[in-house]
């Protein structure tokens, strides 16, 4: 940033930083409030010497705060455009559910399913304990595809640990249906998860006290206790699903068979 200031009151006190080209600027301000309430103001301006172009477009804050409502259950953003004089907001009262239900409008095989998953475990022997939350919500539609990851609040463009986990859990339960109805024959090549893909939407909403990224860029996460455990979950979910909804089942095989 060319400069960011950043504002905390809680406490009874108010706290003030400035930076400026990364450096902070007087040190830290610590003023006494009478004022109950609770926030933290940004204000920041990219800086021309590190980016060509600072004009972010208005769809990129749409983006990104659309995204945070559907993670963040019943909490409304408000986004404000002083250009426009226009006020949005943005609010999913029961989160991801509500957003696959307006992903899948008029075009779902199936009603979503949501489960949730609480667990602990480690990425390796000589690694400790961490916990591990996931919310999924998926559907089988007509024509609609999506598949989208986030991990503690952060969408992650590629996905990593739960990509793999759902691409094997499907690929599993999927095979295992259809062996288990007869319906493949037997020298005929598994179901591909591209096949599953075409009418897929799915949505992995997962929070964990220790996180392991790809890289620098946070658009993937490697952590293998996330990936074992989220398969192993979607695997049992998918069965019961299939055991539960036998004739949804049929009409999603015989989709994905197309």
């Amino acid at each position: 940033s060319e400069y960011m200031d950043v504002e905390v009151q809680r406490d009874g006190f108010v706290y003030n930083l400035r930076f400026e080209k990364g450096f902070n600027v007087g040190g830290l301000k610590k003023t006494p409030s009478k004022s109950k309430a609770t926030y933290t103001h940004i204000t920041f301006k990219p800086d021309l010497d590190v980016f060509t172009d600072i004009d972010i477009p208005l769809d990129y804050y749409h983006e990104i705060i659309k995204k945070q409502a559907i993670v963040n259950k019943n909490l409304k953003f408000i986004l404000i455009d002083e250009e426009s004089g226009e006020t949005f907001e943005y609010l999913y009262e029961n989160g991801i559910m509500d957003y696959i239900l307006e992903a899948t409008k008029d075009d779902e095989i199936m009603t979503p399913r949501f489960c949730e998953l609480e667990t602990k475990g480690m990425d390796r022997e000589d690694r400790a304990d961490y916990k591990l939350k996931a919310e999924i919500v998926f559907a089988f539609t007509q024509s609609t595809s999506s598949m989208e990851y986030y991990h503690n609040s952060s969408f992650l463009e590629y996905g990593g640990s739960p990509d793999k986990a759902v691409k094997n859990a499907f690929v599993y339960a999927m095979d295992r249906y259809l062996k288990h109805g007869e319906k493949k024959k037997k020298n005929e090549k598994k179901v591909s998860f591209i096949d599953i893909q075409e009418s897929l939407v799915i949505i992995v909403n997962s929070f964990s006290t220790h996180t392991s990224y790809e890289n620098q860029t946070k658009k993937a996460i490697n952590n293998k206790f996330i990936q074992e455990a989220l398969t192993g979950f979607l695997r049992e979910q998918l069965k019961i699903f299939f055991i539960e909804n036998n004739e949804v089942a049929e009409k999603i095989m015989a989709q994905i068979l197309v």
